[in-house]
């Protein structure tokens, strides 16, 4: 049963930026995949992305006119759900995450990590 208390999102890098360049259509189904993710639920468009040892990094897919629109979040802080990147899928052949796209989840996953243990050591539950 999932946790009813609500999780803030916190968005690193550009990413908030980037998911607001989406369509209306593409914000709210994502929108609601990531709530679902706030109440401690999971949502069947998010599945574990691949690379990140396990379910802790997790990537949700819509497809809008043709389009593919990625937002990779993570649930590994008790506190908070952070939204890595979110990006429009340019590749015609494959369903695999560039390289480039992977390098950076890895780095704002870094930084999430970082300033999870910032606001810890702050005393802060965000």
């Amino acid at each position: 049963m999932p946790d009813t208390a609500v999780k803030p999102v916190s968005w690193i890098g550009s990413s908030y930026k980037d998911f607001r360049k989406f369509s209306n259509a593409v914000q709210d189904a994502m929108g609601y995949a990531l709530y679902q993710a706030q109440i401690g639920g999971k949502h069947g468009s998010a599945k574990p992305l691949k690379g990140f040892g396990g379910a802790g990094v997790l990537e949700i897919v819509t497809n809008h006119v043709g389009d593919t629109f990625r937002a990779v979040y993570t649930v590994k802080f008790s506190t908070a759900i952070y939204v890595l990147h979110a990006f429009q899928k340019k590749s015609s052949t494959g369903i695999k995450t560039p390289t480039e796209d992977l390098e950076l989840i890895h780095r704002r996953l870094k930084i999430a990590e970082a300033d999870y243990i910032e606001q810890l050591d702050k005393g802060k539950a965000i």
